[in-house]
């Protein structure tokens, strides 16, 4: 049977596609859905957090685990777990009864969405070669970026139209179908691959779980609590004994060693400057449009389509300028976007139209669409194609444990900047609010501005909800003004690391005979010439 045959690249695609497809659409349509499930269980934001940041968490905590098991016990068989255990979780997200049970829920689909992701980019690198694989991985970074893109109004529609449980529930169903695709695609598995790093993986996550649950919890414990203390205390104790355990191991799941590269390092803090400035905006914006200017979650979901519809489109263009565009500069100005995106924001307010916050949402979309085409080029085709499944695990890794402390940084800044504003505004206010901001940022948590009749007299609650949706903007503006300078500095690390590079490049090449054109960062891949035609994009 030749081989093209055995391989069934349709039905690979195909397969791959559809698992791209549904999990930046479980991500963005857990976030249109959390002002409906607020509701209906009256939980606060740190409850709520945790329904995109468990699965955030997970999704991140697991990548590497998962990329290693796909090595060692077979692409296929990895996919199908991850995929089962992905839509099984979904289906019990939508018929969960309670906050804890849908958390919990939403926890293990990211275990399940981090198997899919690994063993699915790991399948179409085997499945694939040359010119055919660039084409595929393009294929699949755009379908990312229509997942993201679309979300938020597909998941909008189904809160508004049904409420909060189909936009879980229509995942999980589409995951039976992969399901049952993903039983047609061939077996491969990284032959030199023989143990897993069980060491590796659980000083891993349980690190990156105590870092999550001490900025989420911090906002409502207090960040000197004895939780908290706790929490930083575990995670020192957990990430030093990662280190500890990864410099022993002969096949690392992570190469440390990369860390000794500057290019490798700025690029890292690019990424995460990147998603800090556009995930938690898929998070929480939704709630601030739904609470302060009384959207609904469809309306809500069509505004951001104004921040995500550039990731569909940038991708391939951004990947066709490397043949002209140097990689450190299209990667510089994707994060410089990101940072005038950001601080152009600050013009959200109540009432503010489409049209005066498309700009600024455009703005934040190009930069990281930019970005979607050029920063992954090398990761799965920098290492042999048998190791592939590790490739594809290290670099998403960065990029999730990334966006998961992203949300839970800027949904803390938001919480403390709201209720220190509050504290300034609610002096005229008698009942728990008066004096007790607290109490109405629990208000706020569950996206909702009113306050109860027992407590605000009847001629007051016109000016309570003034000063409520006041404190909630002043809030969302420091947020972002944090989050544009932190992308500024990426910006200017980047740059700067990518000259010195470049410099670099330039005196090895005279040195060799030759130019540093071919290769590195000013040469359109991360690992020299035979990555340019390698555009992989594989972001969630």
């Amino acid at each position: 049977m030749p081989d093209s045959v055995s391989k069934r690249p349709a039905v690979s695609l195909v397969t791959v596609l559809l698992a791209a497809l549904l999990l930046p659409l479980s991500l963005t349509g857990a976030s249109v859905a959390m002002p409906g499930v607020a509701a209906d269980f009256h939980s606060g934001l740190d409850a709520n957090q945790w329904i995109v940041n468990g699965y955030d968490l997970t999704f991140a905590g697991f990548m590497l685990a998962c990329g290693a098991f796909a090595d060692r016990f077979g692409r296929r068989r990895i996919l199908l777990l991850g995929t089962l255990l992905f839509a099984g979780c979904s289906l019990l997200s939508a018929a969960s009864g309670n906050i804890a049970l849908l958390d919990a829920s939403r926890a293990a689909a990211g275990v399940g969405a981090a198997a899919m992701l690994t063993a699915g980019s790991a399948t179409l690198a085997h499945v694939f070669e040359g010119a055919a694989r660039a084409r595929a991985f393009a294929v699949f970074g755009t379908t990312v970026g229509v997942g993201a893109a679309f979300g938020p109004f597909v998941a909008g529609a189904l809160s508004t139209a049904y409420g909060w449980r189909p936009v879980f529930l229509v995942p999980g169903l589409a995951g039976l179908v992969v399901l049952a695709l993903a039983a047609w695609l061939p077996e491969s598995r990284d032959p030199q691959a023989h143990r897993v790093d069980w060491a590796g993986t659980v000083t891993f996550s349980g690190a990156l779980s105590a870092l999550i649950a001490a900025l989420i919890e911090g906002s409502q414990l207090g960040w000197a609590s004895p939780f908290n203390l706790a929490a930083y205390a575990a995670f020192a104790v957990l990430l030093t004994a990662f280190v500890a355990v990864e410099r022993r191991q002969a096949r690392p799941m992570f190469d440390l060693g990369l860390f000794r590269q500057p290019q490798f390092v700025s690029l890292c803090v690019g990424v995460v400057a990147l998603v800090l400035g556009f995930t938690p905006l898929l998070v929480y914006l939704p709630s601030y449009l739904t609470a302060v200017n009384g959207q609904s979650t469809l309306h809500a979901g069509v505004d951001l389509m104004m921040l995500t519809v550039p990731t569909v489109v940038l991708p391939l263009v951004a990947g066709y300028l490397l043949r002209w565009v140097p990689l450190r500069h299209l990667v510089t100005a994707s994060v410089g976007l990101t940072a005038v995106g950001a601080a152009w924001l600050t013009v959200l307010h109540p009432g503010i139209g489409n049209w005066a916050a498309c700009a600024p949402y455009a703005v934040v979309g190009a930069g990281i669409g930019i970005s979607l085409g050029v920063m992954d080029g090398a990761a799965v085709s920098s290492v042999d194609p048998a190791r592939a499944g590790m490739a594809a695990g290290m670099f998403n890794t960065m990029r999730l444990a990334g966006e998961a402390v992203g949300i839970a940084v800027v949904g803390s800044l938001l919480v403390n900047f709201t209720r220190a504003d509050l504290g300034h505004r609610l002096d005229s206010f008698g009942g728990p609010y008066g004096h007790n901001p607290d109490a109405l940022a629990d208000v706020l948590n569950q996206g909702q501005l009113a306050a109860p009749e027992a407590t605000v007299p009847e001629g007051a609650r016109g000016a309570f909800h003034t000063v409520a949706t006041s404190a909630y903007t002043s809030g969302l503006h420091h947020t972002l003004w944090v989050v544009a300078a932190f992308c500024a500095a990426a910006t200017v690390l980047v740059a700067v690391v990518g000259a010195k590079q470049r410099a670099g490049d330039a005196v090895v090449g005279a040195a060799g005979g030759g130019t540093a054109d071919g290769g590195g960062v000013d040469g359109g891949g991360a690992v020299g010439a035979e990555a340019r035609p390698e555009p992989v994009a594989v972001p969630v």
